[in-house]
């Protein structure tokens, strides 16, 4: 460091010891290289702000003239200007080498240059944006060696005179191409005579810096035209300058633009990208973006007011959202917030509002306010120009549009709509996305809103009437007219104020099936949510409920029957009415469709399905305004989706193995992830070290705004439970007491304690403040029958809503403890086949919701010790269950790929009582009566048309078999038994003597049949084998090969020429049973590679009486056509894992029930 620098550091050193932050500091130095990450974090390792100012004055003392420019750079951005004047008069000279590295390239010499060309000087408020002017600057070294042209364009207000000046601050640019300097003119909208002005000016100022340098020449007489002037220019431009930069702030006209064409090294900056087309030499351009990122936009407004950008307020952010970033519009309102700081919300609502006149702040910008500088940029157009692009307002925001759908819309050719796009694009009046072909075009929001001001009746009645017929059918791949037509068409009804159409439109089934084969349910749910004002309650509510109750089944591929999905709807749903209708049309067309006729007694369904991931699901959350859900598991990804209707929102690739846990900030603006693969991740803030060494298996932010904190726990020894300060990267604390893993973790109400759930058995209390174990309450002690054979695992805990009480779940049990006295004050036991694998206090009320393995969510209130709620649904274990804020919803997420969401107050449960698969059904004269086992060890008798129910009571464990005798007497006095010890046995049933026992199969016998004539009986077997037997020579006479897994069923058709099995991986086969030759594969080729063609083994199957049609039972129903193979209809049950279905002789009823305890009667329609 040179000497004048360090005795200016050292005369300034007790003046800045006692002032400056080297926390805020240290971020600056670290980007221009001058300090390392060690010496950092060595700095920051000092216990109070004065020792670590001495540190980083200590060690700045060792270092060169590059640190201590830096250094003086820092001071200036965190607004230590005092500060930075001690150390202004000392600032060394450094080489241009170092120069091109150094962030902001201010020596003496630049300025002195860039002041005589007239170069503005830096704005009070600048952020810088260097992949931009590292652009430029490129573009710039290219008029190295000849003269040429570089382009700086964007739309209104995107920074491109700033960025023009900032990318000439540069030492080596100068020294090495533009050693003759450079010369700014603004130029502006002008006419002939305002630009000889301008010219004469720049002629003037040149001659009079050559006549400083060289006193020899004298000063000529001004030109007295254009071209006089343009011959002048060239000459000081090529004798006096040469190499030298001429930079044209904002050029509008490219006449203008030609009175520059000299053969000379020019810099422009202009709305228009094609004005450089107009003039001769090498021409290269640079794209500005019209916002800024959200970090630089925030950045901006918190140097106006003088605070840091993470104190600004909450309406901050909106601010930025809702402009866009634009830099005019952050720059316009930070300046009226310097003035008014407590303006900030109504600012917000002043853009909100869209009322732009209100936005004027005194500037060095041309425009004083935001409607001057949009309206300029429309006024070049040409007048017919000016009217289409007025008629652009009809677009909606964030929506890129094809050129086909302007077509219609300014009833132009294809050809001519796009040559005049094509001049919007250039006068950076419109975007183009050049990714898709065709080009998709859009306009950023500022515009929007402006052109809306200028809005004209009739543009949307005309532009619907125009595309009405496009809409008959689904669009072919990559025609992007048809897909905006289908996913916007409800846009424009509504605002073109189309009542009665749009009504006849969204409570069709027919445009409910085609725009959610090719959108997906979440766009339909939420144009229901979006035009509920506007549209009938009650029919709005049906179309709504099925989508939102359905839209998992609609994601499947091949895409299902939604007529046959909306048969299962309420008989008084508008949905129902229209699919029987249709369903019975199609019937008398050959047609096969199943009306679900008991589906009355269906209770507690869920809001909401979705089925975010391909895998489990481990984790879920609701976000603090419970406006979004955020989602994670076994597919390593977060995924963040609308809790109103599922549409996806972000995905991210998270983690490289399974993520375990998700948790948002207070404020939403940050998501926490953790994962099997030891690394803890927050989403839109800093990222925390690798400190666990073991899996990661919660994490937890705090829920006050008094501080943000991050909790998470580990299945590490002993470092096992951190808390992170989120701007820091290492751990704040690290809890110590637990010897095994700890499963969770979980803020009290306040933040002032902290609760882990351990595998040691203990439930901790710990003070977040000085991270000091406070209580332990020993959960095992709970278990002391099972406490010496297993260890107890606390898989979790809660807090009440008040944080008076905590609970915590371990094995099939939850327990409830008060805070102060640790005493148990509740015990909630499930059933002893069942563990609970999460559980969590509503926020709002006495009620906590349990997840149990059995696939259930129950809902218990912990006041009245009573069990509320039963929510059944899911078809696999269930791993956790959130309240939202207010109490009102209540998510799951399960082993089934799915999470729902309940409505809190309408989940109730009758006697929490659920039928079993066992099951046997008698057809009699059209009446219908069930009998099924339930889980209290009891039979169930219901008749279908009575609807009467008689409950059989007196086995003392479950029952597992059972059969209903009818009094026709039988002629056959044989019985097949079959077992997993893979024989079949013959019994003579008047005698009970074993007539034959034969070994059939290696594996287990998992089926049996015997065909209409009682000549054969096929087996089939876990060894992957069917086989047909004689009942006269107890031979095999047919080996069947050909499954990949165990056959699970099998069936003879009635005439006994096919038979059907199928196997544990969904696959049915047909057979020819006079020679054992394969006939089909059912629908092989639209087998789901993540599923079983069924959703799960093939259980159950029966062929019609004519012989055409087979059913099969699996996770759902399905009926194929014999002869070609194919489905024919799909029956999509709430559970799954169906065991059997019972089957009316004329193959008109079915009946079966469900894993989870729902009974179906279906009848087919006529």
């Amino acid at each position: 460091m040179e000497e004048g620098a360090r005795s200016c550091l050292l005369q300034s050193r007790s003046s800045l010891e006692q002032d400056i932050r080297a926390s805020y500091l240290m971020d600056h130095m670290i980007s221009d290289g001058v300090l390392t990450g060690d010496e950092e974090d060595r700095i920051r390792s000092k216990p109070t702000r004065r020792e670590q100012a001495v540190a980083l004055l200590e060690l700045l003392l060792r270092k060169d003239n590059q640190a201590y420019i830096s250094f003086y750079n820092a001071l200036v951005r965190e607004s230590y200007g005092d500060l930075a004047s001690l150390l202004h008069n000392s600032l060394p000279l450094v080489s241009p080498e170092a120069e091109k590295s150094f962030s902001d390239g201010g020596t003496r010499y630049v300025q002195a240059v860039l002041s005589e060309g007239g170069v503005p000087q830096r704005p009070v408020v600048f952020v810088s944006r260097p992949a931009l002017m590292n652009r430029v600057r490129e573009k710039l070294y290219r008029l190295q060696k000849e003269p040429g042209w570089v382009t700086v364009f964007g739309m209104a207000g995107s920074g491109k005179s700033v960025l023009a000046a900032e990318a000439v601050r540069d030492h080596a640019l100068i020294t090495e191409c533009f050693p003759g300097g450079v010369h700014w003119l603004s130029i502006g909208q002008l006419d002939r005579s305002d630009l000889l002005v301008r010219i004469q000016s720049l002629c003037f100022r040149l001659e009079q810096q050559s006549q400083e340098k060289d006193p020899s020449s004298s000063l000529h007489r001004p030109p007295g035209s254009l071209e006089e002037a343009k011959e002048r220019l060239r000459f000081l431009m090529l004798r006096r300058y040469p190499r030298s930069l001429l930079i044209l702030d904002d050029i509008w006209d490219s006449s203008v633009l030609k009175a520059f064409d000299i053969q000379c090294r020019v810099l422009l900056t202009t709305r228009d990208r094609s004005l450089a087309d107009c003039v001769s030499g090498p021409k290269s351009e640079v794209a500005v973006e019209s916002g800024l990122e959200e970090g630089q936009a925030l950045e901006i407004l918190a140097l106006y007011v003088n605070r840091k950008p993470q104190r600004l307020p909450e309406q901050a952010r909106s601010i930025v959202r809702e402009c866009k970033g634009s830099p005019l519009v952050v720059s316009l309102i930070g300046a009226l917030l310097r003035e008014f700081p407590d303006r900030w919300a109504y600012y917000l609502h002043t853009l909100q509002q869209k009322k732009f006149k209100r936005i004027r702040k005194s500037s060095s910008y041309d425009y004083d306010a935001l409607d001057q500088a949009m309206a300029a940029s429309i006024q070049v157009l040409s007048e017919e120009h000016r009217e289409l692009y007025i008629d652009l307002t009809v677009l909606e925001k964030d929506v890129k549009v094809p050129a086909k759908v302007l077509s219609v819309l300014w009833d132009l050719e294809p050809e001519e709509v796009e040559d005049v796009l094509q001049d919007f694009v250039n006068k950076s009046l419109l975007f183009r996305d050049c990714h898709h072909r065709p080009y998709l075009y859009y306009l950023h929001d500022l515009q929007l809103d402006f052109l809306a001001e200028m809005n004209r009746s009739g543009l949307e009645v005309g532009l619907i009437h125009s595309n009405q017929w496009r809409l008959k059918g689904p669009p072919t791949s990559g025609d992007e007219e048809c897909l905006y037509w289908f996913r916007f068409l409800t846009y424009h009804m509504a605002k073109a104020n189309l009542t009665q159409e749009l009504y006849s439109l969204m409570f069709s089934l027919d445009w409910v099936r085609t725009k959610a084969q090719i959108m997906g349910p979440a766009h339909l749910i939420n144009d229901y949510l979006e035009y509920s004002t506007i549209l009938d309650k009650e029919v709005r509510g049906h179309f709504q409920e099925f989508l939102s109750l359905n839209g998992h089944q609609l994601e499947q591929r091949p895409f299902p029957d939604v007529v046959q999905l909306a048969l299962s709807q309420p008989d008084s749903s508008e949905v129902y009415r229209q699919a029987l209708l249709q369903a019975q049309e199609r019937a008398t067309r050959g047609g096969l469709y199943l009306d679900w006729v008991n589906k009355s007694s269906l209770k507690s369904l869920s809001r909401l399905v979705v089925q975010p991931h391909q895998g489990s699901i481990y984790s879920a959350c609701f976000s603090h305004d419970g406006t979004k859900i955020a989602s994670c598991g076994s597919s390593k990804t977060l995924r963040v989706f609308k809790s109103t209707s599922g549409e996806k929102l972000l995905e991210i690739q998270a983690h490289d193995d399974e993520v375990l846990c998700c948790a948002f900030s207070l404020d939403d603006h940050l998501l926490a992830t953790c994962s099997s693969d030891r690394k803890v991740k927050v989403w839109c803030g800093s990222l925390p070290s690798d400190e666990h060494e073991e899996q990661v298996n919660h994490c937890q932010f705090t829920n006050t705004r008094r501080r943000l904190l991050l909790a998470t726990c580990s299945n590490d020894k002993f470092m096992n439970t951190k808390l992170w300060n989120i701007n820091k990267p290492s751990s704040q604390n690290t809890m110590f007491g637990h010897l095994e893993p700890v499963n969770h973790c979980c803020f009290s109400p306040d933040d002032a304690y902290l609760s882990t759930s351990s595998s040691d058995g203990t439930l901790k209390l710990w003070e977040v403040s000085s991270a000091n174990e406070w209580k332990s309450i020993d959960v095992a002690d709970m278990f002391p029958e099972q406490r010496e054979q297993t260890e107890v695992m606390v898989k979790c805990s809660t807090w009440s809503a008040g944080g008076r009480t905590i609970i915590c779940a371990a094995r099939n049990a939850v327990f409830v403890f008060d805070v102060e006295t640790a005493a148990m004050l509740l015990e909630i036991r499930t059933s002893r086949l069942s563990t609970v694998q999460y559980c969590h206090a509503c926020p709002s009320s006495n009620l906590v919701a349990i997840a149990l393995s059995h696939y259930a969510v129950e809902l218990w209130d912990i006041e009245t010790s009573k069990k509320m709620a039963d929510c059944s649904g899911h078809l696999s274990w269930v791993h956790g269950v959130q309240f939202s804020p207010d109490g009102s919803l209540l998510l799951s997420c399960s082993d089934d790929q799915t999470v729902r969401v309940w409505e809190t107050n309408k989940v109730h449960t009758s006697s929490a009582v659920c039928l079993k698969r066992d099951s046997d059904v008698l057809f009699n004269n059209g009446d219908i009566t069930v009998v099924a086992a339930d889980n209290r060890n009891r039979l169930q008798v219901r008749g279908w048309r009575t609807g009467e129910c008689v409950v059989l009571e007196g086995h003392k464990e479950q029952v597992r078999c059972f059969s209903l005798l009818t009094t026709t007497p039988s002629s056959e006095t044989h019985l097949l038994s079959w077992s997993f010890d893979g024989t079949i046995k013959v019994w003579d049933m008047s005698s009970g003597e074993r007539l034959q026992d034969l070994v059939c199969h290696q594996g287990a016998v998992l089926a049996c049949d015997v065909s209409p004539d009682g000549q054969l009986f096929a087996t089939t077997s876990a060894d992957k084998t069917a086989k047909v037997w004689s009942s006269a020579s107890w031979e095999c006479v047919r080996l069947l090969n050909g499954h990949q897994d165990c056959v699970r069923s099998c069936r003879f058709s009635w005439d006994g020429r096919r038979l059907a099995t199928g196997d544990d991986n969904g696959e049915i086969r047909l057979w020819n049973v006079k020679d054992g030759t394969l006939l089909k594969i059912c629908s092989r080729d639209n087998k789901d590679a993540m599923d079983s063609l069924h959703g799960g083994w093939v259980t159950d199957l029966h062929f019609s009486p004519d012989n055409t049609v087979l059913l099969s039972t699996g996770g759902y129903i399905k009926w194929w056509n014999v002869e070609k193979g194919e489905a024919l209809q799909t029956f999509y049950p709430t559970g799954a894992n169906l065991k059997r279905i019972h089957v009316s002789p004329d193959f008109s009823t079915f009946v079966t029930i469900d894993n989870i305890g729902i009974l179906y009667i279906l009848k087919k329609v006529e």
